[in-house]
């Protein structure tokens, strides 16, 4: 009778721990920091990029207002300026506001698109003047993020700006303006105001506009003349 022989297997060497990060490319620490802990990182001069990065997106979790001197600076770095308005935009305090307007005239190019695009996703009104003339403005990239930003923030008020500015744009501002356009009226109506949006998709009807938009209009005006629902 045969026996049958068991073989242990031999122990497996220990897999080696991967390398520690420098120490400017540790986050860990970061998660667990208040918010005056995180203002001083992101004034510290001797603070990584990615240091700071992290903490910009730890400070939008928090919603803490008093980073908004410290995000104020970072707007105008070509580094930093992203994630300072990833953690300026869920601040709810009006400062946060305050600082993206009054980063507008001092900055160019992309970082003061960044900032129009901040500016678009908080809506804020009081921003409106200033991107109505970016929106009418020579340079096309600002004119477009400047559109999509007034549809964004909406109202009776820049629902006719819109529509003024479809006869004054032509190419591809003027389809960022027709469709900024369109999600402008679509907040009029969840905001009630039904006549001003019918006339605002009325104007993108017109023969010039791109067709996408003006085939959305006359389906947004088709919905609204049929529905059950609407003023009678």
């Amino acid at each position: 009778m045969s026996q049958t022989t068991t073989t242990t297997p031999a122990p497996q060497p220990a897999k080696p721990k991967p390398p520690m990060p420098p120490a400017e490319f540790r986050e860990g620490d970061i998660a667990t920091m208040d918010a005056s802990a995180l203002i001083a990182l992101l004034k510290d001069p001797a603070s990584s990029e990615f240091r700071k990065a992290k903490a910009c997106v730890r400070v939008g979790e928090l919603g803490a207002k008093e980073a908004v001197p410290a995000f104020s600076i970072l707007l105008s770095d070509p580094h930093m300026s992203a994630y300072a308005r990833y953690g300026l935009e869920p601040i709810s305090d009006s400062s946060a506001d305050e600082a993206l307007r009054a980063a507008l005239p001092k900055l160019k190019g992309s970082l003061l698109i960044g900032v129009v695009n901040s500016i678009g996703k908080r809506r804020d009104a009081k921003a409106s003047q200033a991107l109505v003339k970016m929106m009418l403005g020579s340079d096309s990239d600002l004119a477009r993020a400047a559109a999509a930003a007034l549809g964004n923030i909406g109202g009776p008020f820049l629902g006719q700006e819109l529509r003024a500015a479809l006869g004054r744009t032509n190419g591809a501002t003027k389809a960022a303006v027709a469709d900024a356009s369109l999600i402008c009226a679509e907040r009029l109506l969840a905001d009630g105001n039904r006549a001003e949006a019918l006339d605002l998709y009325a104007a993108l009807t017109a023969p010039e506009i791109p067709k996408p938009m003006r085939l959305a209009a006359m389906n947004g005006i088709i919905r609204e003349e049929t529905s059950i629902s609407r003023p009678r």
